[in-house]
């Protein structure tokens, strides 16, 4: 980067540690250490809610996503506007009425203890492997900028976000989040401008969409019902319902942000207003890497994005790498030539266009196993694709920034899971005792889950697709923890033995599906959901039926 970008870099970063630590300052009880003394507005409330759930993942993955498999990714949200709907009816009411400082102290009182723990360990165990993977998104570029080792990255990416967490706890992260959510929606605004202004002068906006068609990645809306497609807009519909109310609605990370807000109707606009926005934002995310497709029909782009790594592989076998790259420059030339063609609209040419776009396709992928073979298991390059358009593309400044938002991304969801993982602990776990300890407690804990989240992003290299990961990983959890809330609410004469053993039984049907490819991952959270449903539902008719069968 050149001293501007790293003027821009520094200086932002550090300006966001110092706002969270100036608006951290002034915690005296466990309520404004671990709620913020529920003073939130709506819009703190809407912003940590968004800033919690789009991380560096977000935008530093989807454009990749976008890249790689098309717009279809978008059609996982296409459920979330109906989740809000329910949370704000059913969740918030619920929650504030009861008080709590985690979502699983409610089930204490509805059912048991034991229900409240299986599923605060439940949520621990998911949200712990989810803030791992989120901690290492930003390390690639940390690890880029710096060339340094990326699990070194790790470990300075997850400790420096603690300066401001451990000191300032829920105040801090609501209002970095705050701050940091806008910045980050400028940056990206202006990174798809400088995208659409820098198109080569041949190519229009139109042009560029209608490249992006041809090669098959504006597929938005894909109607066709089948349980192992993983995005269309069936498993978006359902298995992105069920999704979002699990995470909205159950998962602390997300719970912690709106029981923040003064009432129950700051909390309900935030959480409305954020199903109506989350859609074209995500969309806007997904365009700019779908029209990286078009712009790199044109203009020379690698054949594996992320540098260091195919650095390493030709330094392991030279000859091999030089054959695949040499294929690759010809292949590009055909590509760009053919690219001219349909821009000239020259009848034939999109057929040409769509046959060398997918000898790419396949070079890429030829090359991913390149790497493999020689012994390196980062062969996946999604993560990296937007990353290299911002390294080559952007003006100076605008790239210290971006790659400053995607770090600022990162925090503020890392902060969100790191103080949700030590409140649920400390709350569930624990107790609360209503004193000074508690803070001191929290801090400890908040502590000990920043370490565990860092030794699991670790594991993270050898992930591809992190957007795509983490809401896997999410998945494998989310459905039995909402069915548990479900059966709460809605299934009245069941107990707590009956929701205990349902979420067990939940939990391994999900894994089991999940292990021999039954269906796509939306749908394990639809299974997850209506295991315990149907198991408590069952179970507590045949608790009712069972005092007559005695009586004959």
């Amino acid at each position: 980067m050149s001293p501007l970008d790293w003027g821009v870099f520094l200086i932002t970063l550090s300006g966001v540690m110092w706002y969270g630590l100036w608006r951290g300052r002034g915690n005296r009880t466990a309520d404004d250490y671990l709620r913020a003394g529920q003073s939130m507005p709506w819009y703190s409330v809407l912003l940590g809610v968004m800033a919690t759930q789009a991380s560096a993942i977000t935008f530093l993955s989807a454009p990749g996503q976008a890249f790689t498999d098309g717009m279809r990714f978008v059609q996982y949200y296409f459920g979330l506007p109906l989740a809000m709907i329910v949370i704000s009816v059913v969740f918030i009411p619920m929650f504030r009425r009861f008080n709590v400082y985690t979502a699983y102290e409610f089930l204490e009182q509805r059912f048991d203890r034991r229900v409240r723990l299986v599923t605060s360990v439940l949520f621990l165990l998911s949200r712990g492997l989810s803030t791992g993977i989120s901690i290492y998104a930003p390390s690639i570029i940390v690890a880029t900028l710096l060339d340094m080792n990326i699990y070194a990255t790790n470990v300075i990416v997850g400790g420096l976000l603690l300066v401001y967490t451990l000191s300032g706890g829920a105040r801090s992260v609501a209002y970095t989040q705050t701050l940091m959510f806008g910045i980050i929606l400028a940056s990206m605004l202006a990174a798809g401008y400088f995208l659409v202004q820098g198109l080569p002068l041949n190519m229009s906006m139109s042009d560029a969409l209608y490249l992006t068609d041809i090669a098959g990645k504006f597929n938005v809306i894909t109607t066709t019902f089948d349980l192992h497609d993983k995005y269309n807009i069936w498993s978006g519909l359902i298995g992105g319902f069920f999704l979002a109310l699990s995470y909205f609605g159950t998962d602390q990370s997300q719970v912690g942000r709106f029981i923040t807000g003064k009432n129950i109707r700051e909390s309900r606009i935030g959480l409305l207003v954020n199903g109506v926005v989350k859609i074209p934002m995500q969309y806007g995310i997904l365009l700019i890497g779908a029209l990286l497709v078009a712009l790199y029909s044109v203009v020379p782009s690698p054949i594996f994005f992320n540098e260091s790594v195919a650095a390493r592989a030709r330094y392991a076998d030279s000859s091999g790498s030089a054959a695949l790259e040499q294929k690759w420059g010809a292949a590009s030339t055909a590509l760009a030539k053919t690219a001219d063609g349909v821009l000239a609209r020259r009848q034939g040419a999109e057929q040409e266009y769509r046959a060398a776009y997918d000898s790419t396709v396949r070079l890429r992928a030829e090359y991913r196993t390149f790497v493999r073979s020689t012994g390196i298991m980062e062969s996946n390059d999604t993560n990296y694709i937007f990353l290299h358009y911002v390294r080559t593309m952007l003006p100076a400044g605008l790239i210290g920034l971006i790659f400053a938002v995607v770090i600022m991304a990162s925090w503020g969801s890392i902060s969100a899971g790191f103080h949700s993982l030590a409140t649920a602990s400390v709350v569930d776990l624990r107790g609360i005792t209503e004193t000074e300890s508690d803070i001191r407690a929290a801090r400890w804990h908040t502590l000990l889950w920043a370490v565990f989240g860092i030794a699991m992003s670790m594991l993270a290299t050898q992930m591809g697709s992190l957007i795509e990961a983490v809401n896997i990983l999410g998945s494998l959890f989310y459905g039995p923890i909402l069915g548990i809330f479900l059966v709460a609410f809605f299934v009245r004469k069941a107990n707590g033995t009956d929701v205990f053993r349902g979420a067990i039984v939940a939990e391994v049907l999900v894994v089991a599906f999940w292990i021999f490819n039954v269906v796509s991952f939306l749908w394990l959270n639809v299974v997850g959901t209506l295991a315990v449903v149907i198991y408590c539902y069952v179970s507590s008719a045949n608790h009712r039926e069972a005092p007559a069968q005695s009586a004959r």
